[in-house]
């Protein structure tokens, strides 16, 4: 059963949760920056746990773009919520970062920066954070060095934090499954990694979810769609079945990030995954 163990990515919701908050590298500062784009707010991020619990999901995925605060008593009735509503805040998915940057002075800084999240997933009770491995080349060797060392270095600050470290086939560096699967058991103590069905290349699709899916922290359901905007059900099905014939019981988070009305989306999607159960 794929179906009982549904959840969603707040990027899935992008165009309803309000502004959106990009974290990018300014060179002249060399620092973190900020831009904002702003999108509609239907509903704020603290109700989204209680409106997932309604439809049924047990799991969230919230992006860090999504955050309007990181205070501290913002972040603590975040965590109330999920607690409140039981829905696990599985992942906080930070979409910034490069890890296997060359210029120590980025790297340095941008894994200082993801320590501060690491912070945040500890007082709003997310049990993992998801590092971006790197936006260097696929199979640069020096690169995906760096790319283990600084996990490495973040699992070690996270574990006291009682916060798992995961990355993700996302970005350049894991673009491919080789450059991927070298960053994912690249150390003895082989890193959780989460499978993103869209972000693997078409003749790579089946190979990455064979490989991924015995060691994710969750998936990442993406279906391909027609030039008409229809769900290429019979490839999304084929990708599912794949899925089922592997070991792994990780929550399979709906992504969603077409035009329209996102929850007919989501909802589509999730029809989708009930049939194949059926």
């Amino acid at each position: 059963m794929l179906s009982n163990r549904l959840s969603i990515s707040s990027w899935s919701l992008h165009r309803c949760l309000g502004p959106l908050r990009w974290t990018f590298w300014n060179e002249e500062t060399s620092t973190q920056a900020m831009t904002v784009e702003d999108q509609p707010c239907e509903f704020e991020l603290i109700e989204l746990p209680k409106i997932a619990a309604d439809r049924g999901l047990t799991d969230l995925e919230l992006c860090h773009i999504h955050f309007p605060s990181r205070d501290t008593s913002y972040l603590t009735q975040l965590r109330h919520t999920f607690e409140d509503t039981g829905v696990r805040f599985h992942t906080l998915l930070v979409d910034y970062g490069d890890i296997s940057s060359p210029n120590p002075i980025r790297r340095e800084s941008d894994i200082k920066y993801l320590k501060g999240w690491i912070e945040t997933a500890q007082i709003t009770g997310a049990s993992a954070v998801r590092i971006v491995a790197g936006e260097q080349p696929a199979g640069d060797k020096a690169s995906i060095a760096r790319s283990i060392e600084a996990l490495k270095e973040l699992r070690d600050y996270a574990e006291g934090k009682n916060v798992a470290i995961v990355t993700e086939n996302f970005r350049s560096l894991t673009s491919t499954v080789n450059s991927w699967s070298s960053i994912v058991t690249g150390d003895p103590n082989s890193f959780q990694t989460i499978v993103d069905f869209g972000n693997l290349a078409a003749h790579e699709k089946e190979e990455g979810i064979r490989y991924g899916a015995p060691l994710a922290h969750s998936i990442h359901a993406k279906p391909e769609y027609s030039a008409e905007g229809e769900v290429n059900e019979e490839a999304f099905c084929r990708l599912l079945a794949i899925l089922a014939e592997t070991p792994s019981t990780a929550p399979i988070s709906i992504i969603y990030d077409r035009e329209g009305n996102m929850w007919a989306g989501i909802e589509r999607i999730q029809n989708i995954i009930k049939r194949f159960d059926q």
